[in-house]
């Protein structure tokens, strides 16, 4: 990932290269004007792209927020730092769950769901967008708290930016082969763990190439 800050944030130089890279190189300033938010399960589960520290704070102080589930990982980048920092002030359990956003991987798929299970409610889960990532997360949850897999995909939606027919279109198509393979017979976790075939469902996904441009080149989706 490009970033232009290796620093420290204790340092002032440090922590200049650390705004810079997350305003210029990893598009939050784009995010101060447009945060992505969304209330997936009021007092339960809030979504949003990746939010500086001071809309972190702002949403703690109004939700209540008791954890960060941060789908983009571990990045090393200005954002990363800053966030990791202000839910440590704020006193939030920060859990890192990398995601895809082009893939649909059983065992980072399995930890996501560990990870909104345990994680300490309410929960905020953001990628980098708000669009991808977070959406799928949040279907997660809905499936996890018995809800169907329509329920579930309607998260995936252009009311957040999402591209059905790009490359993150297989995020739905999980959803819908759950849809057609385990909904009403087995539990979602029992059909990821023992039924899921992903290679299947890589082979068999087939993405638009205008809609995959866009995304790729000019939306920039990780």
């Amino acid at each position: 990932m490009d970033s232009i800050f290796h620093g420290d944030l204790s340092r002032r130089h440090g922590r200049t290269l650390a705004w810079a890279d997350s305003l210029l190189v990893d598009h939050a300033l784009l995010r101060l004007l447009w945060s992505n938010w969304a209330a997936v399960v009021p007092g339960r589960l809030y979504r949003c792209n990746h939010p500086t520290p001071q809309r972190l704070a702002a949403a703690a102080r109004r939700f209540g927020l008791r954890s960060v589930i941060n789908l983009r990982g571990a990045t090393g980048n200005g954002s990363d730092a800053l966030s990791r920092e202000a839910a440590a002030k704020l006193g939030l359990q920060f859990i890192d769950a990398a995601l895809g956003s082009r893939v649909a991987e059983r065992g980072r798929i399995l930890a996501l769901c560990e990870a909104l299970q345990r994680a300490p409610q309410p929960i905020l889960v953001h990628c980098k967008s708000g669009a991808d990532r977070a959406g799928f997360a949040a279907g997660l949850f809905l499936l996890l708290a018995g809800a169907s897999s329509a329920e579930a995909a309607s998260q995936l939606s252009w009311r957040f930016g999402h591209l059905r027919r790009s490359r993150t279109g297989i995020l739905d198509a999980f959803f819908a082969r759950y849809a057609e393979q385990g909904e009403g017979r087995v539990s979602f976790l029992d059909w990821l763990r023992d039924d899921y075939d992903e290679a299947a469902l890589r082979r068999d996904f087939a993405a638009g190439r205008l809609a995959s441009l866009v995304e790729r080149r000019l939306l920039r989706r990780e």
